[in-house]
């Protein structure tokens, strides 16, 4: 039987030689709840073999089962119905249903909510799995975060009441941001919140491009001071799906087609607020988009695969002058390029997810008020403050870096296949249309570049790499270690030119400041994964090899002092056309 984890040999590398025991002691928290669940682990031995079950018996469903669905869906999509219910395809109906019987929707939420407690990491394989098998199924089996917020900031009382429906598949959730006059900007959210002489909350607003805006339990950013502008006035609120809440419309998209996208209006919804007033977008969105964006991540890098399959038995099983057509060198490139590209997503996308389960086991150890001792107390911040900063500067990466990939491999795959995979008999056409979305929500690449080039001037970036520095390798790699270091002091001195030249120049060249840093990190992931396989020996080579050209290039042209796209834009550009 075929099966999306077992089958691959990247992950399953990466799960057998990543440090999991160590997330599993973060997640397992001493491991008691083995007392009071029978199905919780006792060390981190029985963590892993937990992961290691999940993943299979995913795997095999996402394989056997929801890639058998994948194409009825995309050509079925979702029907709006007269009384404003949103009808899901049959195959996604049926996808969910396998899920909740499967126990898979609480991926991360805690056991004592019938959750299977699983660090983010695991569950970025898990998404990863899902999205190859069908990238729109990924955008409401990957919105758990609506369930994480809600774990994180609302109170026991709102936990116990939603959190077990989430866990058991019994409801699903968006997130409930955009509106037409405020997409990436949401500091200027209009939707009003306000109270009734009870203190009881309503909804009064629009809302559109909202990703399963259909869920039963919608968290809603609203302006609940009406004398405050700006992000001070937004407070965060969980409305259930009701007469009161409208689905105006379904949008009409290009890919992704099982994911209903919405336009809602809220008449007076019932709403109960989460958390704090005015924390809304600063503290919680922040916190919900950012798990939001390690998951399409995870999407992308699902799809990327998907693509790449495609392509590689078509490319072996293609004839033509007599061969098949990957003995053609030009193919072979494009094949070797398209699975590295893959892996290398893959490898930011795990390291990202290591980084944020490490953010939160230091945080979580700080407010537990369980230390006492100093100097223990200052080591834990220390370390706080370094997974904080490097979570903050991988999540964007990963975005961007994983959501090209799979734009650029997707774009490839159909031309492996030539005609072929113009037409709807391969699935390349739709992987390419799953693919383009991938780049634009939950932030576009352009917004990611801006959040994580300041982590990148910074210095957080090189502190990852002096710290790779100090690590041990395979000796025969002694040369592509050389190569990184040298890449890493060119990157320093790039980023000592930068600041001379202030933020403007910095956000001028921001794509090539963090292509320049993703190419330096994912090579030394490369060479800690050589260490367990002479296949990624040729992988690290190869790569480090082409990327010591581009790192180069792009620091070259960082320092050159070039603002011609400023102070030349009008002149090379011209005006816009007039609009009628």
């Amino acid at each position: 039987m075929a099966n999306y984890f077992t089958d691959n040999e990247d992950i399953v590398l990466n799960f057998e030689t990543l440090d999991l025991a160590k997330v599993a002691d973060i997640m397992g928290d001493d491991y008691g709840f083995a007392k009071e669940y029978d199905y919780a682990p006792e060390n981190a031995e029985d963590a892993i073999d937990n992961y290691k079950r999940i993943l299979t018996m995913l795997g095999e469903l996402s394989a056997e089962f929801i890639a058998e669905n994948a194409e009825d869906v995309d050509r079925e999509g979702n029907i709006l119905q007269e009384d404003g219910k949103v009808q899901y395809s049959d195959g996604i109906l049926k996808d969910l249903d396998m899920l909740g019987k499967a126990d898979v929707m609480g991926f991360t939420l805690p056991y004592r909510f019938g959750g299977l407690n699983c660090p983010n990491l695991v569950y970025a394989m898990a998404i990863e799995i899902v999205s190859r098998a069908d990238a729109s199924l990924m955008n409401i089996f990957g919105l758990q975060g609506i369930a994480e917020t809600i774990n994180a900031y609302a109170s026991e009382e709102i936990k116990q009441k939603y959190l077990p429906l989430f866990a058991a598949g019994k409801v699903t959730g968006a997130m409930v941001l955009t509106e037409p006059d405020a997409g990436s900007d949401l500091q200027a959210v209009k939707t009003r919140a306000y109270q009734d002489e009870n203190g009881d909350w309503y909804i009064n607003g629009v809302k559109r491009f909202i990703t399963n805006g259909c869920g039963e339990i919608l968290l809603v950013l609203a302006r609940s001071e009406e004398d405050r502008s700006g992000g001070l006035g937004l407070s965060l609120f969980l409305v259930e799906r009701s007469p009161r809440v409208k689905i105006r419309r379904l949008e009409d998209k290009l890919g992704i087609h099982g994911s209903p996208t919405c336009e809602i209006f809220f008449e007076d919804a019932p709403a109960v607020l989460i958390g704090e007033r005015q924390r809304g977008l600063v503290t919680y969105v922040m916190s919900l988009m950012n798990g939001a964006r390690v998951g399409i991540g995870a999407q992308s890098v699902g799809i990327g695969e998907a693509a790449y399959a495609v392509a590689r038995d078509y490319a072996a099983s293609r004839r033509q002058f007599g061969v098949s057509i990957d003995a053609f060198p030009a193919v072979r490139d494009m094949l070797i390029e398209m699975r590295i590209a893959v892996e290398a997503a893959r490898a930011l996308l795990y390291e990202c997810s290591w980084a944020v389960d490490h953010e939160y086991w230091y945080l979580k150890q700080i407010e537990s008020g369980k230390i006492t001792d100093k100097d223990e107390l200052k080591s834990l911040k220390q370390e706080s403050r370094k997974f904080k900063r490097l979570a903050a500067m991988m999540t964007p990466i990963c975005k961007y870096y994983a959501s090209e990939m799979c734009n650029k491999v997707a774009y490839d795959a159909i031309q492996v296949l030539g005609g072929s995979g113009y037409m709807r008999d391969y699935a390349s056409e739709r992987h390419y249309r799953d693919a383009r979305i991938t780049n634009i929500y939950e932030g576009t690449s352009q917004l990611q570049i801006v959040a994580a080039v300041r982590g990148v001037a910074s210095g957080t970036a090189n502190k990852a790499f002096d710290e790779f520095e100090t690590e041990d390798y395979p000796a025969e790699l002694n040369d592509l270690v050389d190569v990184l270091k040298k890449a890493n002091a060119n990157l320093k001195e790039t980023l000592l030119v930068v600041k001379q030249h202030g933020s403007e120049y910095m956000d001028l060249y921001g794509r090539k400041i963090v292509d320049a840093a993703s190419d330096i990190y994912i090579g030394y992931l490369f060479l800690r994964q050589a260490r367990h396989s002479d296949r990624k020996k040729e992988v690290a080579r190869r790569f480090i090899t082409q990327a010591e050209h581009r790192i180069d290039a792009n620091c070259d042209m960082i320092k050159s002092g070039d603002t011609s796209t400023i102070d030349k834009f009008d002149t090379i550009v011209g005006a816009a056309s007039e609009a009628e």
